[in-house]
């Protein structure tokens, strides 16, 4: 299974989509994908659907969008050995359901796995890795998480909880980039950083010291530039 939720959702098993276009099944899918592999509580998701008060058949209509995804993931596994079955895929257990990836790929678990190794290198003074790792994190971002996806009380969550470790990579990202003197290079990304997040300190902090350090940057670069020609003259 592959699951993208960095942007549109989209979840995909044996290479064809499972994702519903149904507002309600879409929503079940989202939080489910985005804890593939691990129980997620029936409690979590009628919440997610239906907030505080529920109706008195929000577990039949729950149990109602888990067939219509097992109709789906069971479409996508025709034609294969028959090992794997929709209640393979997508199981219930005690308390709740879990979807089984089958240790397909996952945008957010890649994306961790990116930042964990650019804060790494961060950490040992590598900075032309950590940039490098942390711009290929932040490159598996196509939008906001879950851009299409109509999102409960527990989706809204996670998306902020999401949007923050994204702007952690990208705050570190840059940190590496300035370490490497790429003030110049930066001055137009951050401009339209600050502007958006206008109460993010230390990209305001990063974009003054671009700002202090760009000059600088300029006038070196000149300097080098006319010293060759005179050196070719």
């Amino acid at each position: 299974m592959d699951i993208d939720v960095l942007g549109a959702l989209a979840v995909r098993e044996n290479g064809i989509s499972i994702t519903p276009t149904a507002p309600k099944p879409r929503q079940v899918l989202a939080l489910l994908a985005l804890h593939a592999d691990q129980v997620v509580p029936v409690s979590a998701l009628i919440e997610e659907l239906w907030g505080t008060m529920p109706p008195r058949s929000a577990r039949t209509t729950l149990q109602t969008y888990v067939l219509q995804l097992r109709a789906l993931i069971a479409t996508a596994l025709e034609g294969t050995d028959g090992e794997r079955t929709a209640k393979d895929v997508l199981v219930t257990l005690p308390g709740g359901y879990l979807l089984n990836s089958g240790g397909g790929t996952s945008d957010v678990r890649e994306f961790d796995r990116l930042a964990g190794l650019g804060y790494r290198a961060m950490d040992a003074g590598d900075f032309p890795v950590a940039a490098q790792r942390l711009r290929e994190a932040l490159a598996l971002w196509s939008g906001p998480a879950f851009a299409d996806v109509q999102g409960g009380v527990q989706l809204d969550m996670e998306t902020r909880r999401l949007e923050e470790t994204r702007l952690c990579a990208l705050d570190q990202r840059i940190e590496a980039d300035l370490k490497l003197g790429r003030h110049r290079e930066l001055l137009a990304e951050l401009t339209v950083l600050v502007s958006r997040y206008r109460t993010h300190e230390n990209l305001h902090g990063q974009f003054m010291l671009a700002l202090q350090a760009a000059p600088v940057a300029a006038a070196v670069a000149g300097a080098g530039g006319r010293a060759d020609r005179l050196v070719r003259a």
